[in-house]
């Protein structure tokens, strides 16, 4: 399973979504896109957002902590 996860350091659900993902033990690669402008620009062409957090898993885009969503995709 490959999860990105697009985020910012003061974002609050930003923080949910990784602490949630590391209490169901999966791995993910994380990206500030308050520092990253790549990051942020790759975020913005997945997404069409410009809100955080942007969750990519396995190419399936989730905009914001959407847990229902989220637990569909990485139990699969």
């Amino acid at each position: 399973m490959n999860v990105k996860i697009y985020s910012t350091p003061t974002c609050p659900y930003c923080i949910q979504a990784k602490k949630y993902l590391e209490e169901k033990n999966v791995q993910f690669e994380e990206f500030d896109v308050s520092k990253d402008r790549d990051a942020a620009s790759e975020m913005i062409n997945k997404s069409g957002q410009r809100g955080v957090p942007v969750i990519d898993v396995n190419g399936e885009i989730i905009v914001g902590f959407d847990k229902g969503k989220l637990d569909s995709l990485i139990s699969e």
